[in-house]
């Protein structure tokens, strides 16, 4: 009897730290995958909520933003302006932009930013 709640005891040790080994594997992983890249599906719904309404949904400027002149966010002149400024226009809206520090991450705005860099190749 006792040898067989020792073998139970054993196995259900086993299966425990197993687990808790998977489940701290998993994590980081699962941490980079919300962080997301380029494409992240993060990104572009944040794009889509914030920013789509004037730049279109893929930066070249939706009626309303054309009207308001905006710039073609797939253009030479926008791409080739630095991350940090793009950040900061974002953060701080420019012109008729509004500020987005308020509502949006850091994080969240980096994302935009990696996200605009993607509009580049799809024009």
């Amino acid at each position: 009897m006792s040898r067989d709640k020792n073998r139970h005891d054993v196995i259900c040790t086993s299966t425990i730290l197993m687990a808790l080994v998977v489940g701290l594997t998993l994590i980081p992983v699962t941490m980079a995958r919300a962080k997301g890249g380029p494409g992240s599906a993060a990104a572009k719904a944040t794009f889509h909520t914030k920013c789509e309404m004037c730049h279109g949904p893929d930066g070249s400027g939706s009626t309303v933003g054309k009207s308001m002149n905006i710039p073609d966010l797939r253009s030479a002149t926008v791409q080739k302006l630095p991350d940090g400024e793009l950040a900061q226009i974002i953060s701080n809206g420019k012109s008729g932009m509004p500020s987005f520090k308020n509502s949006l991450s850091e994080d969240q705005i980096h994302g935009l930013v990696k996200h605009i860099r993607s509009l580049a190749a799809k024009k």
